[in-house]
């Protein structure tokens, strides 16, 4: 084991998630009907996983030479068919200074050896796209 942390949450989608003896998270969950602007949310924690690890990966992949960005949206969907609700999600790689087909290879690199990658990408719903690199 290279790694181990753990996560508890007492209240639901609205109070706090915590790292014992670390991070403390104020959550709402964002169907409420007046959720706390301050608050994360599973989708945002979600979002803010994927992209740190994804662009993580790249960066090594890349090893220094290109600058890389990772942007993800995740959007809540009722289920269909239900019960329930379901993410779906879409991670943007940008590298600097490439080719899309260069920059679809560091994707491609990055999404197979990244450890959140690997939970989400037989997901129906979980999609991965290269963009032009932007500054800033």
């Amino acid at each position: 084991m290279r790694y181990r942390t753990e996560a508890i949450n007492r209240d639901g989608g609205n109070g706090v998630s915590r790292i014992p003896g670390g991070l403390s998270v104020t959550v709402a969950s964002p169907l409420a009907t007046d959720p706390d602007p301050s608050a994360s949310n599973p989708e945002q924690l979600l979002a803010l996983a994927w992209a740190t690890c994804l662009n993580s990966t790249a960066q090594v992949i890349v090893a220094g030479e290109r600058r890389t960005a990772v942007r993800v949206e995740v959007e809540l969907h009722t289920a269909e068919p239900g019960p329930g609700y379901e993410f779906h999600v879409d991670a943007f790689m940008s590298v600097e200074g490439v080719d899309e087909a260069e920059a679809q290879r560091v994707l491609d690199a990055a999404h197979a050896r990244c450890p959140v990658s690997k939970l989400l990408r037989e997901a129906a719903t979980v999609r991965v796209h290269t963009e032009l690199y932007a500054a800033g």
